[in-house]
């Protein structure tokens, strides 16, 4: 059962995508549309004020790869974060991602960390992972940073809004050499040597016809690609990407761009492990449940490998599944008698078992396939690996 929030947010999401109709809609978007020209003046003097140095910047004496967007949600940005993290790890690089942890619950007790010489470190992030060891579940990690944490060996994962303490604290604890800022376009507090910024093919602008949050889902004007080093296009479904990048040289005419999809890989049942051949999708009669930022997709990538969705339940993006909800999901669907029940890996982390599974339940596993540019790509990680470790700073301040 949907709470009164949960539905507001929802019809909310269906007038800024233009699925709700009627005076009620309208009226809404109208309102949105003047609390977006608040929000660029805000964006704006924001930008100004960090480029003036009034506001600080922080240097911390080692390479700062971001990746970001400038819409919010939806462009495919955590299987970009793994392959980028695993290729650099697989080249020797000591990386350390450095994420929010959007929706992930505070921790009753810091976690403790003692440095070389036993002594007690009072700053310290959530640690997902320190690259061996997982600490954290889903709950006080988030969604995606588990998963990264999850998948990734040799790569820390740290979790804090503050991404400048995470970021000192990955190169004096850690020994990082190679910092990727999460979800990082945005966040100017630390300085990017890096942009890589993503743009999904299905909508590259948001939904608003391209307006500003909150009438569209734009975090940025569109000439804010001009800061990126590489652009990367995903979710192009293997079609030519002419007319966008087209486009997107007359805001960017020099970034390396590189045409990219997600690819879907095998299935894996979410509590036994077992994982099956996208052939077993063929014919199946199935349920796809998901709590993302444009589940239409997801639904897409199912169908097309040849099954049939016979249900389609939808939750918001980081949505914590009630046990409640989900085992009288399970049942509806036993009671239709379908095949299987299709997840996303970031959905599955959420998931609790329930009482009686009569279904099973896949999650489908998504990894980033290189259309075009792999010599672009290619050169960014030699570009990156490059870079001998800079000896940190005699003392942690701010470039003003």
């Amino acid at each position: 059962m949907k709470s009164r929030a949960e539905e507001l947010e929802e019809w909310v999401t269906d007038v800024i995508f233009g699925n709700a109709h009627g005076f009620r809609a309208w009226c809404m978007r109208c309102v949105l549309r003047v609390c977006s020209w608040f929000f660029l003046l805000v964006v704006t003097l924001r930008r100004y004020l960090f480029r003036r140095r009034i506001k600080a910047v922080h240097y911390l004496g080692t390479f700062v790869v971001s990746v970001g967007n400038i819409t919010a949600g939806g462009t495919g940005k955590t299987p970009v974060v793994e392959l980028l993290s695993r290729s650099l790890a697989a080249r020797g690089r000591r990386c350390a991602i450095l994420t929010r942890g959007y929706k992930s619950k505070p921790l009753r007790k810091p976690q403790r960390w003692l440095d070389k010489d036993g002594r007690r470190v009072r700053a310290v992030p959530k640690i997902a992972s320190d690259g061996t060891t997982r600490y954290l579940g889903p709950l006080n990690a988030g969604d995606e940073p588990f998963m990264l944490a999850r998948n990734l060996d040799g790569v820390a994962v740290l979790v804090d809004k503050d991404r400048v303490k995470s970021g000192i604290f990955a190169i004096e604890q850690l020994g990082s050499n190679t910092l990727i800022l999460d979800d990082g376009m945005q966040y100017l507090k630390l300085r990017h040597e890096l942009d890589i910024v993503l743009v999904d093919c299905g909508f590259p602008f948001g939904a608003g016809r391209g307006a500003l949050l909150p009438r569209g889902t734009m975090r940025e004007p569109r000439r804010a690609l001009r800061r990126a080093s590489y652009i990367i296009l995903t979710k192009s479904g293997g079609k030519p990407q002419h007319e966008l990048i087209a486009t997107i040289r007359k805001y960017n005419p020099v970034a390396d761009i590189i045409v990219t999809n997600h690819a879907p890989a095998y299935l894996e049942n979410i509590f036994t492990r077992e994982r099956r051949p996208l052939s077993f999708l063929e014919g199946k009669y199935v349920a796809c449940l998901s709590g993302i930022a444009r589940p239409e997709s997801f639904e897409c990538l199912v169908e097309g490998q040849g099954a049939r969705v016979e249900i389609r339940r939808r939750y918001p993006d980081h949505y914590w599944f009630d046990q409640a909800d989900l085992e009288a999901f399970v049942q509806r669907c036993a009671d239709r008698a379908l095949d299987a029940i299709i997840t996303t890996e970031k959905d599955a982390v959420r998931f609790l078992k329930p009482e009686e599974m009569d279904v099973p339940i896949y999650f489908l596993r998504i990894e980033i396939d290189i259309l075009e540019g792999r010599e672009k790509w290619d050169r960014m990680i030699d570009r990156i690996c490059a870079i001998s470790a800079p000896a940190p700073a005699p003392e942690w301040g701010d470039v003003l």
